[in-house]
């Protein structure tokens, strides 16, 4: 099916089942949805830690799992199955480029470099960082590249860098949201590799005027500079998406380290904790939960809510018994963490609509846009790429 019938129906299945996506089990004790699918979510509540394990950090077994509870994540997964795009062999590097690159991300450097054709046309290189991208694909494409980012430090890294690997590559620093910066894109091939939110979305907002030759996008943070709500790029979106569905997309990581997961997962225990103590005392409301500065994090559960109910204004009383509301928060966790599964399997839809809305938006804008993997989602699960060319 096309791109757009793909879409299409995408958001039929997204729309229409908005009630297990929407809500966050970290704020809402029982989403609505528990109540319309009340053996789904006595069947989530009831996995052994092995079990809850082995689903959060496999989606193919989560959606094995879901299918015949809940029917509509096969048909997700049907519709989130996309092929790798057309790849080809990239020419050798010389013994300086690899300065300062770590190895990840050279290897996400290397996988979008190869994806796609060879570029006719001049490149730009957008939010370009210290432009690892941009003189790798001038080296692949034997193409001059202007590379554009705001800091002015990772600018001056780039300059150096393109001197010592010899690749021609003019920096320029500027902000990408500016008017100002879309006059380098006329006639350019234009790279963004995880340019986040908006900064990969103001190239498909002006894409049908400002010029370019090609666009070659792989998103990322798709809730950066959407405070207000996502604005859709494409005339057919129909998606409402605020900012906790749109930080759902881009939840799956890479599996971490032992020692990282024991902290994230003690660090939400102690959240909930705090949560369900403030709502003992204020009632049961969805409140807000702002950032946590991490050195609170690095004493105990005491202190960790006293620093919180001071910012939060919240009265504490005299007498607290810290041992149970720290207990309560890790059982908590537990709960959140099974009904997040059935959140979480919307997560990659989610990230597909958002995907598909940008490729749509560059049709709209008068391209021919395909979408595709560039690498595996161990490397990276932001690996969908968007190809546009006039």
């Amino acid at each position: 099916m096309t791109l757009r019938q793909h879409f299409l129906e995408l958001q039929l299945a997204l729309n229409s089942h908005q009630a297990l996506w929407q809500a966050s089990p970290f704020y809402v004790r029982r989403p609505e949805w528990c109540a319309q699918w009340p053996e789904l979510a006595d069947a989530a509540l009831r996995l052994d830690d092995d079990t809850l394990a082995r689903l959060s950090d496999n989606p193919a077994a989560l959606q094995d799992w879901l299918a015949p509870r809940l029917p509509v994540a096969a048909q997700l997964g049907a519709l989130c199955e996309l092929s790798p795009l057309p790849a080809r062999a990239l020419p050798p590097t010389g013994p300086h480029f690899d300065w300062e690159i770590p190895l990840r991300k050279r290897e996400q450097i290397d996988a979008f470099a190869a994806h796609g054709p060879a570029h006719r046309t001049p490149l730009l290189e957008w939010c370009a960082g210290k432009g690892h991208l941009g003189r790798r694909v001038a080296l692949t494409d034997g193409q001059p590249v202007s590379s554009l980012e705001i800091d002015p430090i990772l600018c001056a890294h780039a300059t150096r860098l393109a001197a010592r690997a010899g690749i021609e590559q003019t920096i320029l620093c500027a902000d990408a949201l500016e008017t100002s910066a879309r006059q380098h894109v006329r006639n350019r091939s234009v790279l963004a590799l995880h340019a986040c939110g908006e900064l990969h979305r103001s190239l498909v907002r002006h894409a049908a005027d400002d010029g370019a030759h090609s666009y070659r996008i792989a998103p990322c943070c798709y809730y950066r500079g959407a405070q207000n709500g996502y604005r859709p790029l494409n005339r057919d979106a129909d998606l409402p998406l605020d900012g906790s569905a749109l930080r759902l997309a881009v939840t799956e990581t890479v599996t971490a380290p032992q020692r990282i997961r024991r902290r994230l997962a003690r660090d939400q225990a102690w959240k909930l904790g705090f949560i369900a103590l403030r709502n003992a005392l204020l009632g049961e409301a969805i409140r807000p939960f702002r950032p946590v500065a991490s050195t609170w994090l690095s004493g105990n559960f005491d202190d960790y809510c006293a620093h919180l109910a001071t910012r939060e204004g919240l009265p504490l009383p005299g007498q607290v018994d810290w041992a149970h509301w720290q207990a309560i928060g890790e059982a908590r966790r537990g709960e959140v963490r099974r009904l997040e599964l059935v959140r979480h399997a919307f997560r990659r839809a989610l990230e597909m609509w958002l995907v598909l809305d940008l490729a749509l938006g560059l049709e709209d804008a008068g391209f021919k846009a395909a979408v595709g993997t560039f690498c595996p989602r161990s490397l990276t699960p932001r690996n969908l790429m968007v190809l546009a060319e006039r």
